[in-house]
């Protein structure tokens, strides 16, 4: 299959792209009651330059008892744009029937990604997440009230620079996160957690754009589609909420809806070819190959109490190399 390059642009230019999605939809690890790590359930991924898509299924899964889910939908897929000639990579995670210690439970969950990057000016994408939503998301067996806003990440930075460049965000990210930070309730793991993405916002806003992600470790920030979470009228005591946190007594702690997004290294597939060298800057410096990815979890527990360890649910990815 012939790989994703075009014809020269207006400037001369032939450009090809480097398609990589990925996404599952359960994983962890459960230290109590019982000891089992969890891995990826039904995941699925695309990294090459023909694009194409791929789907995987499964049903009635049971870890123990404890947490169980009806069935897990993932795809992935990555083709031509018709807008602007550019290429387009899609990531969906779909749970239905979701039941985590018969405290949180769910009727279907989808998590989805969707990167878009030009012909001209495409090393960083467009991104969206629509599709992503919460159908009867429950805790205890009393519905949550939650709103989305997909639109978090805000539009592409001109210029073709990181979203990591773009100071309001990052300042609409800082205060979100200090306010979960200083909240009383929040377990002392928890407020270390947090105090260290305040450190990362921190970090690169005064670094004003020029930070460099190094070979295993990116530049990168958190935040989450969650706008408000609604726990009026439910009666579990000692139930509290702040931003996209929800923290359950005797449970642990649930984030809701959050996403990595970030600038990261990446080594190019084997047979992969650049037709020129690579603009230097934020998104592709020199001889190293930047890519600037998206990373969505519906549901990233800490359990304690009745049950201990770390549980994420509808997880995907979305990015993508444009060359030269």
């Amino acid at each position: 299959m012939a790989t994703m390059t075009e014809s020269p642009s207006a400037t001369g230019i032939r450009r090809a792209h480097e398609f990589h999605a990925e996404a599952h939809v359960l994983s962890g690890e459960l230290q109590r009651p019982i000891q089992q790590k969890i891995e990826p359930h039904v995941p699925v991924s695309l990294r090459d330059e023909r694009g194409g898509h791929l789907t995987r299924f499964t049903e009635d899964v049971s870890i123990e008892g404890l947490i169980t889910f009806e069935t897990g939908h993932t795809r992935v897929s990555g083709s031509k744009s018709l807008k602007h000639h550019g290429w387009v990579t899609l990531s969906t995670s779909i749970l239905e029937g979701l039941n985590v210690f018969e405290i949180i439970t769910a009727d279907r969950m989808v998590a989805q990604v969707s990167t878009d990057h030009p012909y001209e000016s495409g090393h960083v994408p467009h991104v969206t997440f629509l599709g992503t939503k919460f159908e009867n998301l429950q805790v205890g067996g009393f519905p949550l009230k939650v709103n989305l806003n997909l639109d978090v990440c805000g539009k592409k930075p001109n210029g073709d620079k990181s979203y990591l460049t773009n100071s309001t965000f990052l300042e609409d990210l800082k205060k979100r996160t200090t306010s979960i930070a200083r909240a009383g309730f929040l377990p002392e793991t928890l407020r270390k957690q947090y105090d260290d993405r305040l450190a990362e916002i921190k970090a690169i806003l005064d670094s004003k754009g020029e930070i460099e992600p190094h070979q295993d470790k990116p530049v990168k920030v958190t935040c989450s589609l969650i706008e408000s979470i609604d726990i009026k009228g439910i009666p579990i005591p000692g139930l509290e909420t702040v931003g996209n946190l929800l923290v359950i007594p005797n449970f642990g702690a649930v984030a809701l809806a959050e996403i990595e997004v970030g600038v990261e290294k990446t080594k190019p597939n084997n047979g992969f070819k650049r037709q020129a060298p690579e603009p230097k800057g934020l998104s592709n410096n020199g001889n190293s190959r930047l890519s600037n990815y998206f990373q969505l979890k519906m549901l990233n527990m800490e359990l304690g109490c009745v049950g201990h360890g770390s549980i994420s649910a509808n997880t995907v990815k979305s990015n993508g190399n444009t060359y030269p």
